[in-house]
């Protein structure tokens, strides 16, 4: 996504990956359930960021964030889900 800037913020055992462009913010919230997972809860884009990509490229920062930390995500977001099924090649950085 072109001018598109993606963080991780971390509050405690809740944190989320957000994507920022144009001023929107388009976000996939966590919550961290042990040391070696976490569980993705929620996908929330707006209006203005739909079909641009914005939650795939969530959910791939996501991915290669977990695989660098050496842990694994639970997708209980349908969305997150939704992108599990579609990329197999991001098996291993879940658990289902």
């Amino acid at each position: 996504m072109s001018g598109a800037v993606i963080s991780k913020e971390l509050n405690g055992s809740k944190g989320r990956y957000v994507l920022r462009r144009d001023g929107e913010e388009a976000e996939v919230t966590f919550s961290v359930a042990s040391p070696q997972t976490i569980i993705a809860d929620h996908t929330g884009v707006p209006e203005a960021l739909r079909g641009t990509g914005a939650g795939h490229a969530l959910v791939a920062f996501m991915v290669e964030d977990v695989r660098a930390q050496g842990i694994k995500i639970v997708p209980l977001c349908p969305f997150v889900n939704a992108e599990r099924r579609k990329h197999p090649d991001w098996a291993d950085a879940f658990q289902v």
